[in-house]
């Protein structure tokens, strides 16, 4: 356990530890907005896995992960689109619809897996800004440099969504809106405010961050395989709870999360857990999450219109 803390071995697994949190920082901030808005996504794994399993594929055949990260971003728009009309448009019972997104893009994945890749291959990142991209000077910085100025591109963008998205849900005339439409659709209508187009993009910007944390998985994983994500989505759904739908609140979760995995994997590298303890101890971030869930539930108050479609009078 002594070698566990050196400041060496802590600040590597603190940096491994905020990108492991990053892939559920993106969803979980895009389904912030969803659910300001009151629409709750519980496809939002689904449209993880397949959109990672699209970048996985286009960077297979054509040798750049940029256009991969493209591709899970166009994945993530489309979904967005017909959750939005499940949801918004027919008004469907969003956690059904949800896990029928989640069901059938698990499906989809592994089918599309199995008829075009086959067999795992691990795709080569050897360059370029979806390995690591080292800030200057800030990067030399003992430790600290280490811990979060060396990370890829996608955790750097992770991290700076979150003040970006504070700004725009309390300061700008679209959050007001998004707020309006999650809390009150009826006296947002009455003012002039489109409740359908504010849970169209609300819904869309979600499901487009789910989709660059899927290409954010894979990246981190480097391989795809089959439930790739293996409940991310749903964990990510949490956190949104865990943060009281405020953004600082939802990476402070993410982050948990990312800091638990990272010290477990840490653990098992040093021997601190025995091998025939270590799938039991793969349990510990979620279980984390949930417990701290359970302590935290009843202090924030969600959305009042949450899960509940509105049809204009």
């Amino acid at each position: 356990m002594s070698h566990f803390f050196t400041a060496a071995v802590l600040s590597a697994t603190i940096a491994s530890g905020i990108a492991l949190g990053a892939p559920l920082l993106l969803a979980a901030l895009g389904e912030t907005v969803g659910q300001r808005s009151g629409v709750l996504n519980l496809g939002v794994d689904g449209i993880m896995l397949l959109a990672a399993f699209g970048a996985y594929l286009v960077a297979l055949r054509t040798g750049s992960i940029g256009w991969g990260v493209l591709v899970a971003l166009a994945i993530g728009v489309v979904m967005g689109l017909i959750t939005a009309f499940i949801n918004v448009t027919i008004g469907a019972e969003q956690g059904i619809s949800g896990i029928g997104i989640y069901i059938a893009a698990l499906g989809l994945s592994g089918l599309l897996f199995e008829r075009y890749v086959g067999t795992p291959t691990p795709i080569t990142n050897s360059r370029g800004p979806f390995v690591a991209v080292h800030i200057p000077l800030l990067d030399r910085i003992p430790y600290l440099g280490t811990m979060l100025f060396k990370q890829n591109i996608l955790v750097y963008a992770a991290l700076l969504l979150v003040p970006a998205l504070t700004y725009v849900l309390h300061h700008t005339t679209y959050g007001m809106n998004v707020h309006a439409a999650g809390e009150n659709p009826a006296a947002a209508d009455s003012l002039g405010v489109s409740v359908t187009r504010v849970r169209y993009t609300a819904v869309i910007f979600g499901s487009t961050m789910a989709g660059l944390a899927g290409a954010s998985l894979l990246i981190l994983d480097g391989i795809f395989q089959e439930n790739l994500t293996q409940g991310a989505g749903f964990i990510a759904v949490a956190l949104v709870y865990f943060g009281g739908w405020r953004p600082a609140g939802v990476a402070l979760g993410a982050l948990l999360y990312g800091l638990t995995g990272s010290v477990i994997l840490t653990w098992k590298t040093l021997g601190i857990i025995p091998l025939s303890l270590s799938d039991l101890a793969a349990t510990a971030p979620a279980v984390i999450v949930v417990l701290a869930l359970l302590f935290l539930v009843g202090r924030y108050r969600q959305p009042a219109a949450l899960g509940k479609p509105y049809r204009r009078q």
